[in-house]
């Protein structure tokens, strides 16, 4: 079973930046992925970003690329979400997910096809 730990959410003026932490307790499985999901006021879960632990891609929501940038360090077991040129409809609570085993670039968007989440973390974006 992995368990994840968020950090870093917090309170940010619109143009700002922050990053967010998600640690994973277990080693990172061949096939896995960890990502960013986000929920905000009234709206459903809506994938941000996500990061293949195998060969390193990346995937971006069309509303974030250019200005959120996911990363990971192994060692760490460890994935960020550098957050740039924040804007006040970014405010959501930020959940990290991750998976053992996604197999198709159609499923890692999809908050169904992974089995553990974080706690969620608070961005909140003032103008």
């Amino acid at each position: 079973q992995v368990q994840l730990v968020e950090f870093g959410g917090g309170l940010v003026q619109a143009g700002g930046s922050l990053r967010l932490s998600c640690a994973a307790s277990g080693r990172a499985f061949s096939g896995g992925a960890m990502g960013w999901f986000r929920r905000a006021p009234d709206k459903e879960r809506e994938f941000v970003a996500a990061i293949r632990w195998g060969s390193g891609r990346t995937y971006y929501a069309d509303s974030v690329k250019g200005r959120f940038s996911i990363s990971k360090d192994n060692g760490r077991n460890t994935v960020y979400l550098q957050m740039n040129s924040l804007k006040p409809e970014d405010t959501a609570v930020y959940y990290c997910a991750a998976d053992r085993d996604i197999a198709t670039d159609w499923n890692i968007s999809r908050a169904r096809s992974y089995n553990y989440w974080g706690q969620g973390t608070q961005v909140t974006v003032s103008s």
